[in-house]
């Protein structure tokens, strides 16, 4: 994210830095995490100013916690309860950003070119006027800094207006400018830094914990991002780097999209050690690491088996990175469908349009801009287990995972005349040579473990039935 300054400022701040430099006085180190945005983000590095008030500890010292998640059309929604009282609003658990961000304001929030979300329940707002411990952030925090994506840890705060005594003396107490935060598919949100009390659940629904000075996005107007979102990944802003979490790890089992919109079904979202342990069972496969995009996850994919038949060479650049960064396979829980490159997404077609029979229905891909639709008989216009050929990922480490049909192969809409349609769930990544080379979206997650394992650097996949798993931990409703 680029930031604009006029010429007198642009020679201010080098005046200010060439004074530093003289008195060998420094800021502070490096910061390697910088934030992240989106499929299409940029990564910058800058020093850290000595901490405010608000951010002189870590928020937490829990050692697990454990929250549900809810399936909506497209994606998996967590509760926050911020505030005191407390508010609780829903929000997208989202590995491929850091911003934790809550729609603010009753009447106000305003979202553009969104009229598929109007008059939808899970869009809740958050006031911070009603509530006694919200304060906005300073503009001299790490966070602050962070969030503008700073070359130098006084910008926010000379964007503040703060005057050049403050700065020196680290006296700026200014609040910290309103952000602009983007997301690749062209989304944005504006907003301002706040914080303010977060209630978390720790490893069981009768264990809760506040969490005081918890920074979020209070966000007033958003494009094409009708809900908030709870980042998830390794920059200080995410959810899981505020509450310490990052140097252990969590987990999901993302319930099948069957489940969407049902409020009386859950699936565990577990963090800390309860996330990592008793993991026997699962394969790991290793954490590669993006010197373009360090706050993201990417594993490496070797190879996709459809049926008995071996795929198409896969390109190395969904395992490895070029000397700019870009390539690997991002895994992503706010990415709906997997995308894969050309051309070996269309030899992954051609290799299912010859182990398939049914007759295409191209009027249904016509109408849902999939590339593969089949009409399927229904006996008694019920789906039965289709004979579609199993889809095999291999990914590094010798990880094999074998998809659950209704994770590719998925139903448009209710049989009728004893014929259904089930289409491909799958997308072609867009042409271009920046970012990953491909995305391992949440949809391609369902009824599947994932544990991501921080503290050692890798990712874990084990096939389970979610809605069985989420009823052993209590989250169902009677």
């Amino acid at each position: 994210m680029a930031t604009s300054y006029s010429t007198t400022t642009i020679l201010f701040l080098l005046l200010l830095i060439a004074f530093f430099n003289f008195n060998q006085t420094q800021a502070g180190n490096r910061n390697p995490n910088s934030v992240v945005l989106g499929l299409i983000r940029s990564s910058t590095s800058f020093p850290i100013p000595k901490l405010s008030k608000y951010s002189r500890k870590r928020l937490s010292e829990v050692s697990d916690m454990i929250e549900p998640l809810r399936p909506i059309r497209d994606g998996y929604l967590i509760t926050l309860n911020i505030g005191t009282p407390a508010q609780v609003i829903q929000v997208y658990m989202d590995t491929g950003s850091d911003l934790t961000w809550v729609p603010c304001g009753n009447l106000s929030f305003d979202c553009l070119d969104c009229d598929d979300y109007r008059n939808n329940k899970f869009v809740g707002t958050f006031s911070p006027s009603h509530s006694s411990s919200s304060v906005r952030d300073s503009c001299d925090s790490s966070l602050c800094i962070d969030i503008h994506s700073s070359d130098n840890s006084f910008d926010p705060c000379v964007e503040a207006g703060c005057s050049l005594s403050t700065l020196l003396k680290a006296t700026c107490s200014r609040p910290c400018p309103s952000f602009a935060y983007t997301y690749g598919e062209g989304g944005l949100v504006t907003g301002t830094l706040t914080r303010d009390n977060l209630r978390i659940h720790g490893s069981s629904p009768d264990i809760t914990r506040d969490i005081s000075r918890f920074s979020f996005g209070c966000v007033g107007s958003t494009y094409r991002e009708p809900i908030g979102i709870a980042g998830f990944g390794r920059g200080v802003l995410s959810l899981p780097s505020q509450l310490g979490f990052l140097q252990k790890g969590f987990s999901h089992c993302f319930l099948p999209f069957k489940y969407a919109n049902n409020p009386n079904i859950s699936s565990p979202l577990s963090m800390g050690d309860v996330a990592i342990s008793s993991n026997n069972n699962l394969q790991f496969t290793p954490l590669l690491k993006s010197p373009m995009f360090p706050n993201n996850y990417y594993i490496g994919l070797e190879a996709i088996t459809v049926g008995n038949t071996s795929s198409a060479e896969v390109p190395l650049n969904l395992r490895e990175f070029d000397s700019e960064g870009n390539g690997g396979m991002l895994i992503d829980s706010g990415t709906t469908y997997t995308h894969l490159p050309e051309p070996f997404y269309s030899q992954l077609l051609s290799m299912l349009q010859s182990l398939v029979t049914y007759p295409r229905a191209t009027d249904v891909e016509t109408q849902t801009g999939f590339d593969l639709c089949y009409g399927v008989p229904c006996p008694n216009n019920r789906f039965t287990n289709d004979p579609f050929p199993s889809i095999t990922f291999h990914f590094l480490n010798n990880v094999s995972l074998i998809l659950p049909q209704d994770n590719y192969f998925y139903a448009m809409s209710a049989p009728s005349n004893s014929t259904g349609v089930k289409c491909l769930l799958f997308q072609r990544m867009d042409d271009s040579n920046y970012g990953p080379a491909g995305v391992f979206g949440n949809f391609q997650q369902q009824n599947v473990k994932v544990v991501y394992d921080l503290e050692k650097e890798r990712i874990g996949f084990q096939p389970m039935d979610c809605a069985a798993a989420a009823a052993s931990q209590g989250l169902h409703k009677n």
